[in-house]
C-alpha cells in the first residue's frame, strides 16, 4: 500500500469520526467550557449525556483543587458584550447639590451641569430634555456630568428644580465659568 502524506489515517483513531454538539451553545462539547455560559452547557450535558458530562469533569480536575476554579475564571471571556454589568456606586451622603457652569470652549461656550446623578436623576433622560428643550446638542460626558452646548446657564437655574420636584431652589448652584 503506497502512503499519502497527510490523506494516512492516525494510529489509534476510529473513522469516521463523531462529534457530539452541545445543544445550548452548538459548538463541540469539547470547546463548551471556552463559552460565556459554561454553566448552562453543564447543566444541557448533564441533563441530555450524563456519561460525557461525567468523563469531562472527572479529566478536567487537577491535582490541587483551588486552582481548578481558578484556571477556569482565567478561560472565560470577561470583557465586552452585554453579559457585563457595571456596578452601581452609591450616592454619598454628604451635600447634595447641582452646579451649573459655562466653559469656554475655542469662541464657543458650553453649559456644564454637575450633581443630577446624587438625586437619583437619570443622566441620559436629563441630557435628551435639554437638548430637546433647547434646541441643542446635549451629551453625558463624565460620571456625573452632562454638557449642552451653548451659554443657557441662567435658564438652567430655574429649570432644573422646575423639572425636577425633588431638587429645590436652593440646592442649584451657579458655578460662575471656568474651564473644566
Amino acid at each position: 500500500m503506497t502512503e499519502v502524506i497527510g490523506l494516512t489515517p492516525l494510529p489509534g483513531v476510529e473513522y469516521p469520526l463523531t462529534v457530539t454538539y452541545c445543544g445550548n451553545c452548538t459548538m463541540p462539547v469539547e470547546y463548551c467550557e471556552y463559552y460565556p455560559a459554561y454553566d448552562k452547557c453543564k447543566q444541557w450535558l448533564e441533563k441530555n449525556l450524563p456519561d460525557m458530562f461525567e468523563e469531562m469533569m472527572a479529566g478536567g480536575k487537577s491535582s490541587a483543587g483551588t486552582d481548578d476554579a481558578a484556571d477556569e475564571e482565567k478561560k472565560r471571556q470577561k470583557r465586552g458584550g452585554k453579559g457585563m454589568v457595571k456596578a452601581k456606586k452609591k450616592a454619598d451622603d454628604g451635600p447634595r447639590k447641582v452646579v451649573v457652569f459655562v466653559a469656554p470652549r475655542g469662541k464657543k461656550r458650553n453649559t456644564v451641569i454637575t450633581g443630577l446623578k446624587t438625586f437619583n436623576i437619570d443622566l441620559k433622560v436629563a441630557a435628551k430634555f435639554f437638548g430637546t428643550k433647547f434646541a441643542c446638542g446635549s451629551s453625558v460626558t463624565g460620571d456625573d456630568e452632562i454638557v449642552v452646548q451653548g451659554d443657557i446657564k441662567d435658564d438652567l437655574l430655574d429649570l432644573i428644580p422646575e423639572k425636577w420636584p425633588e431638587i429645590d431652589e436652593d440646592s442649584v448652584e451657579d458655578g460662575g465659568e471656568h474651564k473644566r
